[in-house]
């Protein structure tokens, strides 16, 4: 086995001690992920963009200054890629859509400069759906990204680039983004793990979506990694107001070590009335139930969430509301379109009474699902109804379990928990806002006793 791919299996904690105490460079690191990078991608096409020759020079300043007794941050030396969806100064940022063919932003979005300040090597962008707004990962630029369990089925969207080279052993992390499920469902389908965390807590700006209208608030960007603990020391670096997206609130974030299992209440949420889970998604959730039961103080299955079948048509009204305006806006914004194209393609939405009696509805929906913490700490559940599909296909209700906690803007973790086939099977656990600790506890419990992620056979010998 390479060296590229036996530091594939290390977690993100021993990779930063390894850098740090000098038992592996951070150019060897980097090399070693361009390596993997340059024999899977043509497989895959996760990754669109690459800063190969800056990388290697940012990861040689990195070992000079080990070796003089400097430390960037908690992640030097530690080599990473961003979706496409995110603004990086000095590489072609596309957020797949044509209009940006060929924009370089002049700065870094604040999560990508936040992680470049604590040691992060930036090796270039992956594939992301135009704009973020599929659930599928394919584009005019780039294509499409390919699942690396199965090139002919999908790697889910929009976020698939980032979890189809992570997935490859390629990089230990990437930052991908959330509206309806997009960070949830890449990570499900190829078994990597992720995080979706409350709403509100990682700046937006520098991102496609940014803040701004009622659409925006389904939108959270977070990490993509192999390992739940991996998850754990990024999102305090990503965290926390930046005086620029005037949402984001200064909550501290909770250790996940300091949750007591004991202590918690865990409902099982197995059916939602709108996808029926698969067999073996059903038998993986009920595995990861019993993995639990010795441990939490108490665990129900087969629990309802409130007015869990009302998710799905809420957030195809949210979407629809304006008559595709804030979409064309976008577009507008890339370039993509022109002025009047916009204006011509905007349908007739809402009537003012009808738009706010859907906000209303919204919150109202909002306030309900929030009195499920009432009585339980955290539920487990189907990401998708199924794993991923054939490329093209697949119905738009299994996506409705990440809508409903789109809407909430609640905290979740996604790790693998058993297969189908040769497809991987996510498990997918929400908790109360700003309780990321509570879903990373559970999920890093949940990894340890059901495998987690697991290098896709057909890249092993690459």
């Amino acid at each position: 086995m390479s060296d590229s791919r036996m530091l594939a299996h290390r977690r993100l904690a021993e990779l930063c001690r390894m850098v740090r105490d000098g038992e592996v460079g951070a150019e060897a690191l980097v090399d070693g992920a361009l390596e993997r990078i340059d024999a899977v991608n043509p497989a895959i096409n996760a990754v669109v963009q690459l800063a190969r020759e800056r990388a290697l020079e940012r990861a040689r300043e990195a070992d000079r200054a080990r070796s003089r007794g400097e430390v960037w941050g908690p992640l030097h030396g530690i080599p990473m890629t961003v979706k496409d969806s995110l603004d990086t100064a000095g590489i072609i940022s596309t957020a797949g859509t044509a209009g940006r063919r060929n924009f370089v932003p002049e700065r870094d979005a604040t999560v990508v400069e936040r992680l470049r300040r604590a040691g992060a090597i930036l090796l270039g962008k992956t594939n992301t759906a135009e704009l973020t707004l599929s659930y599928q990962t394919n584009n005019v630029i780039y294509g499409r990204t390919s699942n690396p369990y199965d090139p002919s089925r999908t790697s889910g969207g929009s976020s698939g680039g980032s979890a189809a080279i992570v997935a490859s052993g390629a990089i230990p992390f990437d930052i991908g983004s959330d509206t309806g499920g997009s960070l949830r469902i890449p990570a499900h389908y190829c078994g990597v793990v992720a995080l979706k965390p409350t709403e509100g807590r990682v700046p937006r700006t520098g991102h496609v979506i940014s803040f701004g209208g009622h659409l925006s608030r389904l939108t959270a960007l977070g990490p993509i990694a192999r390992f739940v603990d991996d998850l754990s020391i990024l999102l305090p670096i990503m965290a926390g107001p930046d005086g620029r997206d005037p949402t984001i609130a200064p909550v501290p974030i909770g250790r996940p070590q300091d949750v007591d299992l004991g202590a918690l209440r865990i409902a099982l949420h197995i059916d939602n009335g709108v996808a029926s889970p698969s067999a073996q998604t059903v038998d993986v959730l009920r595995r990861a139930a019993n993995a639990l039961r010795p441990l939490v103080g108490c665990l129900v299955e087969d629990v309802g969430l409130p007015r869990a079948m009302d998710a799905q048509r809420l957030f195809s009204e949210l979407y629809a509301a304006d008559g595709g305006a804030w979409r064309r806006r976008l577009l507008l914004a890339a370039t993509t379109i022109t002025k009047k194209e916009a204006e011509k393609g905007v349908k007739r939405g809402l009537a003012p009474a009808e738009f706010s009696a859907l906000l209303e509805h919204w919150d109202g929906f909002r306030s309900e699902a929030l009195s499920f913490f009432d009585s339980y700490d955290a539920v487990l559940c189907p990401v998708t109804a199924g794993p991923a599909p054939a490329h093209g296909a697949g119905e738009v209700s299994a996506f409705s379990y990440t809508q409903y906690f789109s809407l909430t803007g609640w905290p979740c973790a996604v790790i693998r928990g058993g297969w189908e086939g040769a497809l991987p099977i996510g498990i997918q656990i929400a908790a109360p806002p700003w309780r990321e600790d509570i879903a990373l506890r559970v999920a890093a419990h949940l990894e340890a006793q059901l495998g987690g992620w697991t290098m896709p056979a057909r890249l092993t010998a690459s």
